[in-house]
């Protein structure tokens, strides 16, 4: 049984959330536990999913009452750009609000459903059945490249390559604000936040975390912007919005660590990945792909009123 005291972060949430969060699986499985009988809500089994806790109750979740789950299937009606493919990598370019991989709350239409219905040969690519060939992570409201595995031998060697950062992402991102140096670096653990449990945040005793981030352009209209290049040594949940969150330069549009400013019409985080270079895993050369900034990002950017240096 895996035990724990609802926070006040959770307090109010219903049990199938706080079992799907506790499982990491969906709201789906997390009803399943339940039905099965595999949670107490202080000490006495749980009956519905629909019932909200307060803070201090105590959850025990078995986590053998999870069913193993299904493969996904392929799915020809999800939409998404191919920039390059060959007989061992597929580079896509994704539009923003596509999930990745089937997970919690996303069971289908995601971008390996797409995959799959393209390139059936990626079933079981990896070892992970649920995330066949996916070898890096890219957030549901972020746009731009992604590399997919489509053997065995390219998911091992990629892997590889993003663990010892040898594989390099750059990352378009419009922040509030004007950062006091033109070139940074932001070396800070992150985690689960312990005031926010369904966020990451800067932590004591967190994954080891740095982004690099360049100055490209500032604005003074409609508001002091910035738009940086980000490269990634660490690839942690969210660690772009964490990190410039946690300088105080949030990303425009982020409706999760924007520290409640104004969208300014950007109704997703403003956030694309813009160039992606890995040595290829089937002919070992250095390979380097480019996405241009999508439509909506660029729409927005292009309204916006640059500064003018004086000198």
């Amino acid at each position: 049984m895996i035990t724990e005291t609802v926070p006040s972060a959770l307090a109010g949430e219903r049990v199938d959330r706080i079992v799907a969060f506790v499982l990491d699986v969906s709201r789906s499985v997390a009803t399943s536990v339940i039905e099965a009988g595999g949670v107490l809500v202080d000490g006495a089994p749980a009956t519905s999913g629909k019932v909200r806790l307060e803070e201090g109750q105590v959850v025990s979740v078995d986590p053998d009452a999870v069913e193993d789950e299904q493969p996904p299937g392929p799915d020809p009606t999800v939409t998404f750009g191919v920039i390059h493919v060959d007989d061992d990598v597929i580079v896509v370019d994704k539009p923003a609000g596509l999930v990745v991989h089937p997970g919690a709350g996303n069971t289908d239409g995601t971008l390996v459903n797409g995959l799959l219905a393209r390139f059936p040969e990626l079933a079981g690519v990896g070892g992970d059945p649920i995330r066949p060939g996916i070898v890096h992570r890219l957030d549901a409201g972020s746009s731009g490249l992604l590399v997919v595995a489509r053997t065995d031998a390219a998911a091992e060697g990629l892997i590889e390559q993003f663990a010892d950062h040898s594989a390099t992402r750059v990352y378009r991102a419009l922040v509030w604000g004007h950062p006091d140096a033109p070139h940074g670096i932001i070396d800070a653990p992150i985690g689960r936040s312990k005031r926010d449990p369904l966020k990451m945040a800067v932590v004591a005793d967190g994954r080891w975390a740095r982004t690099e981030y360049r100055v490209l352009e500032r604005f003074d209209g409609p508001a002091e912007l910035a738009l940086l290049e980000c490269e990634l040594e660490t690839g942690r949940t969210h660690q772009i919005r964490v990190h410039l969150s946690s300088i105080n330069h949030p990303l425009v549009g982020d409706p999760v660590y924007g520290q409640r400013r104004p969208k300014l019409g950007v109704e997703r985080p403003f956030l694309h990945a813009a160039q992606l270079a890995f040595e290829h895993p089937g002919t070992g050369e250095s390979v380097r792909f480019e996405s241009p900034l999508a439509a909506d990002l660029q729409q927005r950017l292009d309204s916006l009123r640059p500064v003018v240096d004086d000198d």
